[in-house]
């Protein structure tokens, strides 16, 4: 997304650039030379990767309110952030429980896993998109269970945005329905995932088939060239295929799930496992609102296998969406 008409675009390394996002949606730009604002020091833990030098401008407007914000070349660490603040806030292997908007973030084009590339922040998680979100106009579809599993990318009104080997020119902030702040890139809302618990995890990649990595660009990481758009990875956020009925695409068989009671593979609630091979009764039956699995499996109402039925291919973050929602009694593997 770009400014509306009147955006001016200035920039220099180690610049700020202040973003103002008006009532009227329009996008002003102003360059502000000199320092950060931020102390000194950097925590071991903060991601680097090369310095962007492209020319910023902003791809999302506020069109609710007024906030400044600077977008700055170079990494948190680079430009002297303070240590336990920002991205750093919460150590590597303790992420944050609830969404939280810091004074700024980080947004690096790195590797993770078999990602290359994708986007992390400054202490090197992964950053990933939501099919279901839109990019144009930017919005988020991803709130509550869903964001505490998912917790959006939030940055203060006034904060900063370290952007490092990702083109500023596809940074932007949207407003979203609790009044914070989240990032974008190429108008893609951004966030972690709340079970990567190290940096480097990619264990969000392809759940649900609706959540990838972010590449610098928006796009969706670790997808073969052509197939942004297939089935199943639906740009506009459609129902994917992995919960779509008897009809969805063939996956290797699971031989596991986890149970959630509550949507979102939320922790808040109980949750029970069930594997094997066959028809395998689950222990708490017609309470599970999301399951979790690699590979394809057929949930049944019934036990023993009987009654009505679906076939899913990978996570279902809400069985809700498949009429399904505290209906399982037995899953069939294989």
């Amino acid at each position: 997304m770009t400014g509306t008409t009147g955006t001016t675009r200035m920039y220099r390394r180690n610049t700020a650039l202040f973003v103002s996002f008006a009532a009227a949606g329009a996008l002003l730009l102003s360059a502000c030379s000199g320092g950060d604002d931020t102390g000194s020091g950097s925590p071991s833990g903060a991601a680097s990767s090369s310095s962007s030098s492209s020319s910023p401008s902003s791809s999302a407007a506020d069109t609710s309110g007024s906030m400044e914000l600077a977008l700055k070349s170079g990494t948190a660490r680079q430009n002297g952030a303070p240590e336990n603040t920002g991205d750093w806030a919460n150590p590597p292997g303790k992420p944050a429980a609830k969404p939280v908007q810091r004074k700024w973030v980080q947004l690096s084009a790195g590797r993770a896993g078999d990602l290359d590339p994708v986007v992390v922040n400054g202490s090197g998680f992964t950053l990933y998109r939501f099919d279901k979100d839109t990019a144009s106009p930017s919005r988020s579809n991803c709130d509550g269970a869903c964001a505490t599993t998912w917790p959006p990318v939030l940055v203060d009104p006034g904060g900063k945005i370290f952007v490092d080997g990702v083109d500023p020119s596809q940074v932007g902030v949207i407003k979203r329905d609790d009044g914070t702040h989240q990032a974008t890139i190429g108008g893609w809302p951004v966030y972690r995932f709340s079970k990567d618990v190290r940096p480097g995890d990619t264990n969000g990649q392809g759940v649900g088939g609706t959540w990838f990595g972010v590449r610098p660009d928006g796009q969706k990481a670790g997808q073969p060239a052509g197939q942004e758009g297939q089935p199943g990875q639906d740009e506009q956020g459609g129902q994917d295929e992995a919960a779509s009925g008897d009809g969805a695409r063939a996956a290797a068989p699971a031989t596991s799930a986890i149970l959630f009671d509550e949507p979102g593979f939320s922790d808040s609630g109980p949750a029970q496992g069930v594997a094997g091979k066959g028809c395998q009764d689950v222990a708490r039956p017609k309470v599970t609102s999301s399951i979790s699995l690699s590979g394809s499996a057929k949930i049944w109402s019934g036990p023993d296998c009987t009654g009505e039925s679906e076939v899913i291919n990978g996570d279902v973050a809400d069985l809700g969406t498949i009429g399904f929602d505290n209906k399982i009694s037995s899953v069939k593997f294989g």
